[in-house]
């Protein structure tokens, strides 16, 4: 070996002693290209440590001048260039080695002699988050060169794609889009749950639908979340009215786009919204040619619960959405005046009145028991004791004409729970009201 390729590798070492990668880029192409006429020879480092740790390991270490490379040392008649090392856990396990930098190409097009093939196309240089996708100003989402080679260099562009075209509402080019899901199951191989993550987390809430929808057409979600997408395979009854059905999963999708119209930029609300009927799937049964899910509420949870922490969620994250998949379904039903206090208690309530709002506007259904129960809030703020019928018992004898008795109690009791509801606000509203439970009373 001769002497700078043995100065090359105790660089290498010296980096690798002090915890970072580094290793010489095709040592053998490089053979191949060194001028031995007297001339400087520029040998090819890839190494993940940066500028500022060079300098500590090299104090002669200089900047480059050009941005592909990470520094130069000058070293007698031998000059070193440093590249940026792949630190992507996501590329190809063959992409992730780099074997040719620009000066190699350069040397490689005066020697015909050496097959291009010999090169891997992956060349070191600082990470861009746009690297790889052509301008977004074109239109479209769209991979730079041959789509399944780009993805190839680095799986997590399957994820980014899929976050540019929901944050920027654009569609992704019909290669792209192809590529991923002929790679779907690659990038779940190679894409760590963490660097997923952290690309959802980057998801605008008002555009999570979008996200979800494009991990279920390429084939992603069925591996990442198979319970959500398997919502697909179960209809329901969307209004009772029309009689018209649709897919769980598509009315879910509808929850996460209708939700943000009263709380925007919820993200943990859109992301209780995807989960908020996962529980279907574990209990759809069904009864005379309809599908039921009784107490999917509670099963959601449990299943949400065991999801979020496969996909690393933090666990304060997991226990805030699983509270809201858990009680999701109790704004639903008209709520007595203790049931509205109850529900109130939830710390969480606000999130979920506007779930159950987004989940009336999705199935085109009637607010009856939501309006109600929007009236029964306003009121929850008032103490119970701090409340008086308009009418005591003597009163409502006196404009009903009844003898004392349970009647009596019973008629005051509705009449304190008409006025907590908001039906009842006047004197004359409350005489009127107690005549006619009188009557009902009377005719029994």
């Amino acid at each position: 070996m001769s002497e700078p390729f043995k100065d090359a590798v105790g660089i290498c070492k010296t980096i690798m002693r002090n915890g970072y990668d580094a290793y010489i880029i095709s040592e053998r192409l490089q053979k191949l290209t060194i001028d031995d006429k007297g001339k400087e020879i520029v040998l090819d480092i890839s190494t993940e440590l940066d500028f500022k740790g060079l300098i500590k390991l090299f104090p002669n270490v200089q900047a480059a001048k050009s941005d592909d490379i990470t520094a130069v040392l000058n070293e007698g008649e031998t000059t070193f260039n440093f590249y940026t090392s792949d630190s992507s856990n996501s590329s190809h396990p063959e992409e992730c080695v780099s074997r040719m930098t620009p000066r190699l190409l350069k040397a490689l097009e005066k020697q015909n002699e050496i097959p291009m093939s010999a090169a891997c196309p992956y060349i070191p240089k600082a990470r861009d988050p746009y690297e790889g996708f052509a301008e977004l100003s074109t239109g479209q989402v769209c991979f730079l060169g041959i789509p399944d080679q780009t993805l190839k260099k680095d799986y997590l562009m399957g994820i980014k794609a899929l976050r540019f075209a929901a944050n920027y509402n654009l569609p992704i080019e019909s290669n792209t889009k192809a590529a991923i899901i002929r790679a779907s199951k690659r990038i779940l191989d190679y894409v760590p749950i963490p660097e997923i993550m952290d690309e959802w987390r980057k998801v605008e809430a008002e555009n999570m639908y979008t996200f979800i929808s494009l991990l279920f057409e390429t084939m992603i979600l069925h591996g990442l979340i198979p319970e959500v997408a398997a919502l697909s395979r179960f209809t329901q009854v969307k209004n009772s009215m029309t009689g018209e059905t649709e897919t769980v999963f598509n009315h879910t999708l509808d929850v996460m786009r209708l939700y943000p119209e009263e709380l925007p930029y919820d993200w943990f609300g859109v992301a209780a919204c995807l989960f908020h009927d996962v529980g279907k799937l574990f209990t759809a049964e069904e009864v005379e040619g309809e599908w039921q899910f009784l107490q999917h509420h509670r099963v959601g949870a449990k299943v949400t619960r065991k999801i979020l922490s496969r996909l690393n969620f933090p666990q304060e994250d997991v226990d805030l959405i699983c509270e809201l998949v858990r009680n999701h379904m109790r704004f639903q039903f008209m709520l007595t005046d203790k049931g509205i206090r109850k529900f109130k208690a939830i710390d969480e309530y606000p999130r979920l009145i506007e779930m159950v709002r987004a989940d009336i506007k999705a199935r085109g259904t009637q607010y009856k028991e939501f309006n109600h129960n929007i009236k029964m809030l306003e009121r929850a703020d008032i103490p119970e004791e701090a409340l008086d019928p308009f009418l005591n018992g003597n009163e409502i004898m006196q404009h009903t004409g009844l003898n004392p008795g349970p009647v009596v109690g019973i008629i005051r009791e509705a009449l304190l729970t008409a006025q907590i509801s908001g039906d009842v606000c006047t004197m004359e509203e409350a005489i009127e009201f107690v005549q006619d439970h009188a009557d009902k009373e009377k005719l029994r």
